[in-house]
């Protein structure tokens, strides 16, 4: 078993979603809201607990997108690249998100896992648009200028955390 893995606190997940086979994606997503991802371990885990399949547990895990088994930074970025945020030129933000992260299209995820970014086809937002999303919040009318600044404020507010 994997040291950083706190199998007490999956243990009380499993407790608050109730034990049944019916609340495996509710105690997915807060696995996934607890360690930023699906590690593998706990998905077995998980499945021995619930009396569920591994293969069960794997392909609930992978048919949704918003469950991920790589793991994301403390921050999620996510950025809509759909028909009107497109448009409104949402890949110059992507692309100063990078630049600023030192990330790439294969390279999603800070080395010191504080941020990812990631596109996804629509947030549901088109009106607002171009939006990202910060950890679910929402941020309309983003320019790459703009994005770049909250992406310092963030930093600056986590270092002065530590």
């Amino acid at each position: 078993m994997n040291a950083a893995i706190d199998y007490e606190k999956v243990d009380g997940i499993l407790e608050r979603c109730g034990n049944k086979k019916s609340s495996l994606i509710a105690v997915l997503q807060e696995i996934q809201r607890e360690y930023h991802y699906l590690p593998e371990e706990v998905l077995g885990y998980v499945a021995d607990k619930m009396g569920v399949s591994r293969a069960r547990i794997f392909g609930v895990a992978t048919f949704y997108e918003n469950f991920s088994l790589e793991p994301k930074g403390k921050f999620v970025i996510k950025i809509c690249d759909g028909t009107a945020c497109h448009v409104k030129k949402s890949i110059p933000i992507l692309n100063a998100l990078r630049k600023e992260l030192g990330l790439s299209e294969n390279k999603r995820t800070t080395d010191d896992m504080m941020f990812t970014v990631e596109t996804v086809s629509c947030l549901g937002a088109c009106g607002l648009a171009p939006v990202i999303t910060i950890n679910d919040k929402v941020f309309p009318k983003m320019t790459p200028e703009e994005a770049v600044r909250i992406l310092k404020d963030i930093k600056e507010a986590n270092r002065l955390e530590d």
